[in-house]
């Protein structure tokens, strides 16, 4: 019978072949761990073996299957594109292409960190040292996926795998001048959908698409995101502005269904083609539909608000993600710092009192 609750005990004729009894995942084993050695040796034995079981590595017992990268990777875009956004999952499928490039015909029990190393590596030769990144964290998803099916048993390879560092680029946004030769190269509706973009700091594909008429009160004033479209999940309100208010009031005298940006009676479902060619013709380098977003911050923190409000208005659910447009107030600390001197003056006696004692006299 099994000894000190360790799962060992003796067997054969002269009591000197230590056995294994112990239950795992709800089936038993009974094997021979060795003979004429002691029990720390034999404990050390069964550690082994249990985790040999464990993994499916010791020949019997259940064994998990090793499914190929190919296989998964067909499982987990499926999984994937009903439940990330369309956008999110062509991100991953452009990422999991490249990845086939290291990674066809492998299992994903032989994909081990040296050999993500070396996708990452390569990678960077290719000058896709930020792509690099993107790639990791889809692989990593895709082990962790994998792992949730029952597919693999193993540490994530991805894990032990640093990333490349990523300098902070600086935010691009627009001035006033730089608007305005913008939204005159553009014909309704995009020049409107450029306006609340840029006043009112929505996604251009994700929210500012999919607006509809019954989400904008132009008597109160109000422009509402959806939870839907939202990309942190909550319903927001944006209050319009002079400039947002008025476009939306021309462009609501020529609406023909619910939405709100429409071309021959369909929603636009993209408009980077069309906004690339107005960038040229403003003569405007460097500027993404994203960029309006950016402008949209960047103006709020150099009028002085706060960057809680700034993070309410935009959407983000991370304030850390405000922080970056921070460095564009640089009155802001300063006068954090003044504040301090206003609330709370001290009481120090006049400089000349000072002077005439040599130091500094606190009233009591």
């Amino acid at each position: 019978m099994p000894h000190r609750g360790d799962g060992l005990y003796l067997r054969g004729k002269n009591k000197n072949i230590w056995w294994m009894d112990c239950v795992i995942n709800g089936r038993r084993y009974q094997l021979p761990i060795g003979k004429d050695i002691s029990r720390t040796v034999a404990r050390e034995i069964v550690a082994v073996k249990r985790t040999a079981i464990l993994k499916g590595e010791a020949g019997i017992g259940p064994k998990r299957k090793n499914y190929s990268f190919e296989k998964a990777k067909v499982a987990f875009l499926t999984h994937t594109q009903t439940d990330k956004r369309p956008r999110t999952f062509r991100s991953y499928e452009e990422c999991l292409m490249r990845l086939s490039e290291s990674f066809q015909g492998k299992n994903l029990g032989g994909i081990t960190p040296w050999i993500v190393e070396k996708h990452k590596q390569t990678r960077a030769q290719a000058g896709a040292r930020v792509r690099a990144n993107r790639e990791l964290a889809v692989l990593k998803t895709l082990f962790n996926f994998a792992s949730r099916m029952g597919w693999y048993g193993g540490t994530n390879p991805v894990v032990g795998v640093k990333l490349f560092p990523e300098p902070r680029r600086k935010v691009r946004y627009l001035n006033p001048e730089e608007e305005c030769r913008l939204v005159e190269e553009l014909k309704e509706p995009l020049r409107t959908l450029v306006i609340v973009g840029i006043h009112c700091g929505i996604r251009i594909q994700s929210e500012g698409l999919t607006l509809r008429w019954e989400n904008i009160d132009l008597e109160r004033r109000l422009l509402s995101v959806e939870a839907a479209f939202a990309k942190n999940g909550e319903r927001r309100e944006i209050p319009l502005n002079t400039t947002a208010h008025q476009a939306l009031v021309t462009l609501k005298q020529m609406a023909t269904g619910e939405f709100v940006f429409v071309r021959k009676n369909h929603r636009y479902c993209h408009i980077r083609k069309s906004f690339d060619r107005a960038c040229k013709r403003a003569k405007l380098h460097e500027v993404t539909p994203h960029v309006l977003r950016h402008t949209f911050a960047s103006r709020l923190v150099m009028s002085g608000a706060d960057l809680r409000t700034v993070q309410e208005l935009g959407g983000w659910k991370d304030l850390g993600m405000v922080l970056r447009y921070s460095h564009l107030s640089p009155s802001h600390k300063a006068e954090a710092v003044q504040r301090i001197a206003v609330e709370n003056p001290p009481m120090i006696s006049p400089t000349s009192e000072r002077e005439s004692l040599g130091q500094c006299s606190v009233s009591a």
